[in-house]
Parts: structure tokens; sequence; C-alpha cells
């Protein structure tokens, strides 16, 4: 196979490899944009292959770059067949570079989806101490920030919020709210309708 097209379909792998591994966290995203957050957790029995799929990506990458770069063998500048042409868009080196980029920009994803999740603005209100309640969700299916800033983005939505923080790497959420105002069944809801699962 021709340096330029194995460089091609190895820019190509790299990108499909760079999705597949951020994909848990583009899920939410496109969810939310579409407006079918109940999806969110689809992907995440991907999250246990993404060090693997990074890894992937990373060899295609740097294989299709060698390609790229080395230099031509005598037998590959001898050769009669070999068109002197200027290479299309799709086989420079341009291309390769925008491929990089973007699969550095997936590969990353994680690490700045939540700036996808608006929190809205809240008034400051006075609430009495006996009214402030504090409940522990078990929440299954978070594997990134990203699915964090979902659940409490969506739970922020609910009147009487004082305070929540998810966490993946503990599996759980923390809301503190005024019992006055909202309710544990109507928070699980908010969670829930993420697609992530509490655990009773």
């Amino acid at each position: 196979m021709a340096p330029n097209k194995t460089s091609n379909t190895a820019a190509y792998t790299g990108i499909f490899t760079a999705v597949a591994a951020s994909i848990c966290c583009i899920t939410p995203v496109l969810a939310l944009i579409a407006g079918t957050s109940g999806i969110a957790s689809t992907f995440s029995w991907v999250e246990p292959f993404r060090p693997y799929l990074i890894g992937l990506t990373i060899i295609v990458l740097v294989f299709a770059w060698y390609q790229k770069l080395r230099p031509k063998t005598q037998e590959e500048i001898d050769c009669a067949c070999e068109d002197d042409a200027k290479p299309s868009f799709w086989q420079s080196k341009r291309f390769l570079l925008i491929v990089t980029l973007f699969a550095a920009l997936m590969l990353a994803f994680p690490y700045y989806s939540n700036l996808f999740y608006a929190q809205p603005a809240k008034d400051i209100v006075y609430v009495s101490q006996s009214n402030i309640k504090k409940q522990t969700f078990e929440v299954a299916g978070m594997t990134c920030a990203g699915c964090e800033a979902h659940v409490e983005s969506e739970v922020n939505k609910l009147d009487g919020i004082i305070s929540i923080k998810a966490s993946y790497e503990n599996a759980n959420t923390i809301v503190e709210f005024d019992k006055t105002k909202t309710d544990l069944p109507t928070i699980r809801k908010a969670i829930e309708s993420t697609g992530y699962k509490i655990i009773e």
C-alpha cells in the first residue's frame, strides 16, 4: 500500500478510536443538546476500555505521522508509477495535523465537558437550619467530570436546592436542600432523568 494511503487509513482510524475513547462523555452532551438526557449513560460501558483506546489512538497517529514524514526509499523514487503531482488535501500533512488536533480534543473531552452544562443562577435566600436536609444518593453509571456536571445541572434546576456535589469516583451525589420546597422523590427523579441509576 502506498505511504499516503497508509497514513490516510491510519488517520481515519485515529479519529475513530479517539471518538470511541470519549464516547461515554460525548453522549451526555449530545443528549443535552438534543433534549433527550435520559440516554446519557448509554455508552458508560466503554469507560473501562478508555485507556486501551487512548493507547491505540496514539499508536495509530504516530504510525500515520511516521508514514507521512519518513524519507522515500530509492525504490519509491525510481518507481515510474509514482505520481509527482501535489497530493490532495486528504493526503496532505495539513489534513493529518487537523486529524491529530481533533483526536487530541476528543481524548481531552472528559476534562472540559463540564463547560457545556450551564449552572442556573440562584437567588440567595435565608433558609431555616431546621428545614435543611442533606441526602447522599448512590449513583451508578457516571464515568467522568462531564457526567457529574450533567447530574448537577439537572438537579440544580429544582427549587430549594442549596448545594449539590456529584462524584463519579465515589459513585454518589450529595444534595443539600430545603425540605419545604422540594423532596427526595423529586430529586431522585431529576437524577434518574439524566440516565444514571440510583442504587437503593
